[in-house]
């Protein structure tokens, strides 16, 4: 059932109130908001409520304007038109302070820590408790604040040490923080920005208990998501956004995710897992023995040309720093790593390059593009040295090579010269995508390649994957995503606590057969 707000109609069409909404005045609401950024579009005549008590879906595609929306109800953007309305009444946000004193705590996609402060300080930044409130010691009480951050930590059901730097702590862990964050704000309206992109199930299972309980004290929580599984599985109705604009509401027992889908991308999606049959050919990577102390230990195992490797497991059981060490951004004790016969220099990411081994990183922002620098700069990095005559980059080829390879992977974008930071998640990933192809590896290493961005970038995600298998490249893939495993992986190679404790092939693998091996039940795989 597609709901209208109010007596507003949408562009998109028109509804039924809800009768269990329809005498209740909304915590937060959105009245025909739009925002440009000069001649991009990033919403238009947005309608949005959130109640008290629920947990409300927001999903599309990227670019659809879903974290646009996020940033105004953080007070981060000002609308460029219509209202926002906190308990019925217009309220402009001076900025986030303003909203926080609103009672209103975000936790965006992309973790912003301070890598060199404490997890504790990052939780209580601007906040921190202080040993007497007047008088002349007024210095910060470091131990009471580690104890705060200890029962925040305590409450998510996560062992997480409030004293130790944030820099060198994982995605899933630096989400956790941003979490613990917003939590220790006792906020009545809970926005939550891809909150479970990098968490393991059963962090996810966690926060949901968490946002749960948020509910049920009368919170109001708006939960956006590309895991249609968790919306429906959480959420009591789901707003579903394209191109910047409403598309409809509807409560999560009325619709199906067939039909959010379509909605989403406004075209049918065929088959998000479009996997290309192949005859594997010769052994391109060969890892043996692969020890990191104290990381992982004795790692072997081989990728075939046209074939596609998963590497499942639990979030920590080391799956992210084998792919690393075999890139050789990081160092191992014993072991060795061989492409197509030949040895690899330990420690040398160049020599990896130079073999034709290419590496799309978790942490497409922190690893795998400079923010600052353009769409196109970007798109070449690593290619540059070829693009350039007597040791001067010829900008010619690198705006011809990337106009290429962004055209190639449909990357959105208003003009290759803007800086990448404009783009959405999914066309970050894209660039990041496009900058090494441009390399024509023969060994392509992709960690959580479509962690956080949408359904319809998902699908033209894999079906290049499984081109690029088609094509002869062998290709280890990292995925938390069960589904992407069993619909991608040829074979599943599945790591528990640093080892590797089961090989599964594509025909006989399930979600329980790869859980039971990534928690250690090998005789259940």
């Amino acid at each position: 059932m597609q709901t209208r707000f109010g007596n507003d109609e949408t562009a998109s069409g028109v509804g039924v109130v809800e009768p269990s909404h329809a005498a209740r005045v909304p915590v937060i609401g959105m009245r025909g908001v739009g925002k440009s950024f000069g001649a991009v579009v990033a919403l238009r005549d947005v309608h949005l409520d959130l109640f008290a008590g629920e947990v409300h879906a927001l999903v599309g595609e990227n670019g659809a304007g879903k974290s646009t929306l996020a940033k105004i109800l953080a007070g981060v953007y000002a609308p460029d038109t219509g209202v926002v309305m906190l308990d019925g009444v217009p309220v402009a946000f001076s900025g986030p302070a303003a909203a926080r004193a609103a009672g209103i705590a975000v936790i965006y996609q992309e973790p912003t820590l301070f890598p060199d402060l404490s997890v504790a300080e990052n939780i209580f930044m601007g906040r921190q408790p202080l040993r007497r409130k007047s008088g002349i010691d007024r210095r910060i009480d470091t131990a009471a604040m580690r104890r705060r951050a200890g029962e925040l930590f305590a409450r998510l059901g996560v062992q997480l040490d409030p004293s130790r730097p944030a820099r060198g702590l994982s995605i899933a862990d630096q989400q956790l923080v941003e979490i613990a964050k917003a939590l220790s704000m006792e906020a009545r309206i809970l926005v939550m920005d891809e909150p479970t992109a990098a968490l393991s199930g059963v962090e996810v299972d966690r926060l949901f208990s968490v946002a749960r309980s948020l509910r049920s004290s009368g919170a109001a929580v708006l939960f956006i998501s590309h895991r249609l599984g968790e919306v429906f599985a959480l959420c009591e109705r789901i707003t579903v956004m394209r191109d910047g604009g409403w598309v409809s509401t509807d409560l999560a027992g009325a619709t199906d995710v067939d039909q959010v889908v379509r909605r989403m991308v406004g075209r049918e999606v065929s088959s998000l897992y479009p996997k290309q049959e192949t005859d594997p050919g010769e052994v391109l990577l060969d890892v043996r023995g692969l020890t990191s102390r104290g990381v992982f230990s004795d790692v072997s195992f081989s990728v075939r040309s046209g074939e596609i490797v998963a590497l499942a497991g639990l979030v920590g059981a080391g799956r992210s720093e084998v792919i690393r060490s075999v890139f050789g951004i990081d160092p191992y004790d014993q072991g060795e790593v061989r492409v197509a016969g030949e040895r690899l220099r330990l420690g040398s990411p160049t020599a990896a390059i130079a073999a034709g081994v290419a590496l799309i990183p978790e942490d497409r922002r922190q690893q795998g593009l400079v923010m600052e620098l353009s769409v196109e700069r970007n798109a070449t990095l690593v290619r540059r040295w070829s693009l350039s005559h007597l040791g001067l980059l010829r900008r010619s080829s690198e705006r011809r090579e990337a106009r290429t390879w962004t055209k190639r992977l449909y990357v959105k974008a208003a003009n290759l010269s803007d800086p990448v930071s404009t783009l959405s998640g999914g066309n970050q990933q894209k660039v990041v995508i496009a900058k090494w192809l441009a390399t024509t590896p023969r060994v392509l290493l992709v960690d959580e390649p479509t962690r956080g961005i949408d359904v319809g970038t998902k699908a033209e995600v894999h079906h290049l994957l499984s081109q690029l298998a088609a094509d002869g490249v062998a290709v280890l893939m990292v995925s938390s995503e069960l589904p992407e495993v069993l619909g991608m992986a040829d074979r599943i190679l599945v790591m528990h606590e640093g080892r590797l404790v089961a090989e599964l092939p594509r025909a006989g693998a399930t979600e329980e057969s790869v859980m039971f091996a990534a928690t250690g039940h090998r005789e259940r795989a």
